[in-house]
């Protein structure tokens, strides 16, 4: 297994045939579960990997430490793609000490009947492994209520602290043989970032930003998260990545999403585009809600100020895929965006009035420009609508 430094190995594995994360969201390119171990006079184990791949984790290990037994396990994230071969380890090393805080153990118990060899530590408590010291920092709600991260730091050499993150910086993407960043090519791994962020974390920007100004000051030589590079290069980049999502700071740009049966609504997107594009606008993106996931729209609409949405009313009710979109979006507490609508119907409108709803009881966002409704299809009456709402929001983009 490979050395990221100072007696410091990656143990991790990954999955390249799971096709849905948490059950949600895809996997185009796979994800790493990523397990360290660090060889001291004694032996610590971060965090461990999703219960199917416990044969190769273990193979892992031996190959760093052959038969020598592991003295402790921290966990830094109870989801069980991290936590998932805690048993199966105390089995094999049934002296290990598992290292959390009060809720890991709370959360341990329940998951796995584990309640012996533990040893708990609260916010800003260290352990000693030899050369290399432990620092535990309690991070709650990124994005679990027990979440915390371990700084290491190692008295024999001058190198600053490498961080064991478990899921924060982490990113879909299994590595392709290279583990640390300066290793590999990571510009597939960017925007995967910010999915994985949108789609998981992104509810809890205040939690981030609470742990973002419990580690302010402390230079970081290695990032080793969960999942995804182990970062080293990037590390500036990374943490200005983090920082400005949960600070919900957003790029100038707009994304367009619709729902359509027939085309007309889809026509009235394309309308909107051209014309927020003959207005100013480079940067826009545009989805149909039923062909694309609703994981790559989130992405976007993080990355993006402005947002249009527009769907057909169905079964007197707002069309069902945009319905789920806005309540995803809703749930994500996604703030400071500029909220554009439009809407068509066949014989009972109801889209329009639906979306405002959403917004006015969830979303909460600037509403920009005069929403339009199409009856049936496009006339010359609602194109100039539609042209007007790009307009509008183009305009308000600027004024950003």
């Amino acid at each position: 297994m490979q050395e990221i430094t100072n007696k410091i190995y990656y143990v991790g594995v990954n999955d390249r045939n799971k096709s849905l994360f948490e059950g949600l969201w895809p996997l185009p390119n796979g994800v790493s579960y990523n397990s360290y171990l660090i060889d001291d006079e004694k032996v610590c184990l971060i965090d461990t990997v999703e219960v199917d791949f416990f044969t190769q984790f273990i193979e892992h290990i031996h190959e760093v430490i052959g038969e020598r037994p592991i003295d402790y396990l921290v966990i830094n994230h109870m989801e069980p793609d991290h936590s998932g071969s805690i048993a199966l380890i105390k089995k094999y090393y049934p002296n290990i000490q598992i290292i959390g805080n009060k809720k890991t153990f709370q959360m341990m118990e329940g998951f796995y009947g584990i309640a012996e060899g533990t040893v708990e530590v609260k916010n800003g408590d260290s352990i000693e492994l030899g050369n290399h010291t432990l620092n535990f920092v309690l991070t709650p709600m990124v994005h679990w209520p027990e979440t915390m991260v371990t700084l290491c730091a190692n008295t024999q050499h001058p190198t600053p602290n490498t961080l064991f993150s478990g899921d924060a910086f982490g990113c879909f993407g299994a590595l392709n043989g290279g583990v640390i960043d300066d290793q590999i090519n990571c510009d597939t791994f960017w925007l995967e970032m910010v999915r994985y962020y949108s789609n998981i974390v992104g509810k809890y920007g205040t939690p981030v930003q609470n742990a973002l100004k419990k580690l302010e000051g402390v230079k970081l030589d290695y990032i080793c998260a969960t999942h995804g590079p182990v970062w080293h290069q990037y590390i500036d980049k990374v943490v200005a990545e983090y920082d400005r999502m949960s600070k919900y700071e957003t790029e100038p740009g707009l994304v367009i999403c619709y729902g359509t049966m027939y085309g007309n609504t889809e026509r009235a997107a394309e309308v909107i585009a051209r014309a927020a594009s003959e207005a100013g606008v480079k940067n826009i993106v545009m989805y149909n809600v039923s062909k694309t996931h609703h994981s790559y729209i989130i992405r976007d609409v993080f990355r993006y100020k402005g947002l249009i949405v527009g769907a057909p009313t169905y079964n007197t009710a707002l069309y069902h895929e945009m319905d789920v979109l806005l309540s995803e979006l809703a749930g994500k507490d996604i703030k400071n965006h500029l909220l554009g609508w439009f809407g068509s119907y066949g014989w009972a409108s109801k889209a329009v009035s639906e979306i405002a709803r959403w917004n006015e009881e969830k979303l909460h966002y600037e509403a920009v420009g005069e929403p339009v409704e199409i009856k049936q299809s496009l006339t010359a009456e609602t194109k100039a609508a539609c042209e007007a709402l790009g307009r509008a929001m183009a305009e308000r983009l600027k004024a950003e």
